[in-house]
């Protein structure tokens, strides 16, 4: 065996330790390897694209041991030998997706010229959106950050072609039906009669865009300048860094923190 199959195998075993039955449920083995998101990973096992052993694999409760073979679109799946976490500055219409059909212009792209591991988005910005988006190789980690449970703040500017009326924000706080869909501020900051900040915990899909625009205040810019305790400021469009591990730290703690409430 040679030392790169040898490692392969070394990062596999890792990665059980501290299971009970020295095995994982199939998603999380795929989330640990760098595959995806936990919940992107369900996505894959449920469209047949999961195979573990040669068999194809759609249920959620199979597990999965360091001696199995578990394949990807027929490719095999081998732990990460080490996590990576980026912030990177995503400009407007880029999209937060790892592939688009239509070809339009991908965040991601911004950052693999420069890094060959395989990364994910971390939660997402539309494609008119820009600021702050992480990519990761750790399911745990995107897991984590994007799942209301953990408490995570997400601070926007929000700049719109009409006056922002008090009453809206007061609305959208103690919470806004949409299309049969409540949304509810965190907080936020006038900044000026046609610019708020907000801080969102949840954050559904194209939400800002959606409970301004029903109040006909359509956005004109909608901008991420944090994700938790990680500012944008200081990192130019278009551009890349690498969280710290302090940075990094700061999220599982307060993920353990609410977890313990």
């Amino acid at each position: 065996m040679d030392n790169r199959n040898k490692n392969k195998k070394k990062n596999r075993v890792e990665i059980f330790r501290g299971s009970k039955d020295g095995k994982l449920r199939l998603q999380v083995y795929l989330s640990r390897s760098g595959l995806a998101s936990r919940r992107k990973c369900e996505e894959y096992i449920r469209r047949g694209l999961i195979r573990v052993n040669g068999q194809v694999i759609r249920e959620m409760g199979v597990k999965v041991g360091p001696e199995d073979i578990v394949q990807y679109r027929n490719r095999r799946i081998y732990p990460v030998k080490r996590f990576l976490y980026i912030a990177l500055h995503k400009p407007p219409k880029y999209l937060s997706t790892t592939y688009d059909p239509d070809g339009r212009p991908i965040a991601l792209n911004l950052i693999t010229p420069f890094l060959k591991s395989r990364l994910y988005p971390v939660g997402r910005l539309d494609y008119l959106s820009s600021g702050l988006l992480f990519f990761t190789n750790d399911g745990e980690f995107a897991r984590l950050v994007s799942h209301p449970s953990s408490g995570i703040e997400k601070e926007y500017v929000v700049e719109t072609k009409k006056d922002i009326p008090l009453e809206f924000l007061e609305e959208y706080k103690k919470g806004i039906y949409v299309e049969g869909e409540i949304y509810k501020l965190h907080s936020y900051v006038v900044k000026g009669p046609r610019m708020v900040h907000i801080v969102l915990v949840e954050g559904k899909n194209r939400e800002i865009r959606k409970v301004f625009g029903s109040r006909g205040l359509y956005p004109k810019r909608v901008h991420r300048i944090r994700i938790g305790s990680v500012l944008l400021k200081g990192l130019e469009a278009g551009k890349f860094r690498f969280l710290t591990e302090r940075e990094v730290a700061s999220f599982k703690r307060q993920h353990s923190e609410v977890s313990s409430w």
